[in-house]
């Protein structure tokens, strides 16, 4: 499902409106990239050998690499016609609720909690869950804002 809206004006008739990525892998080079990317390497995550024996039991995913991953697991699921362009306008809630391990599968839920019209657009609140496969918890909530703005 996509929520969708033939305008930014209109996205407030499809508040509570939900839709779920795709599965997405999250692999070993992902994550030495993204320690890479970031000079975050601490062992949790990059060192499969010390991590296994370590806390997880395994390497995890740093929690920014999940959140950084956003944009592509939400990418398809909000359609609106008639836009100039789409800013990342902030965070307004954010909690990481559990590690992914390195050879686990995420998906993002999203739903369409709020759409303020603005003098620059509409801006939008998703209420955003990671969640794991097979996890009783997610990865992470947020509250995720985003800024439309109309051709």
């Amino acid at each position: 499902m996509t929520i969708t809206a033939a305008s930014p004006a209109d996205l407030a008739n499809s508040l509570g409106a939900k839709a779920t990525s795709e599965w997405l892998r999250i692999d070993q080079d992902r994550v030495d990239a993204f320690a890479d990317a970031t000079g975050d390497h601490q062992w949790i995550h990059t060192d499969p050998a010390r991590a296994a024996a370590g806390p997880f039991g395994a390497p995890i995913a740093h929690g920014y690499l999940t959140l950084s991953l956003l944009p592509h697991l939400l990418s398809g699921l909000v359609a609106i016609d008639g836009l100039a362009m789409s800013v990342n306008y902030g965070l307004d809630r954010l909690r990481f609720l559990q590690p992914v391990p390195v050879g686990a599968r995420v998906r993002a839920v999203v739903e369409l909690a709020s759409a303020e019209a603005t003098a620059r657009g509409v801006r939008a609140g998703y209420a955003v869950t990671v969640e794991i496969e097979g996890a009783e918890k997610p990865a992470l909530v947020a509250d995720t804002i985003t800024l439309y703005v109309p051709a």
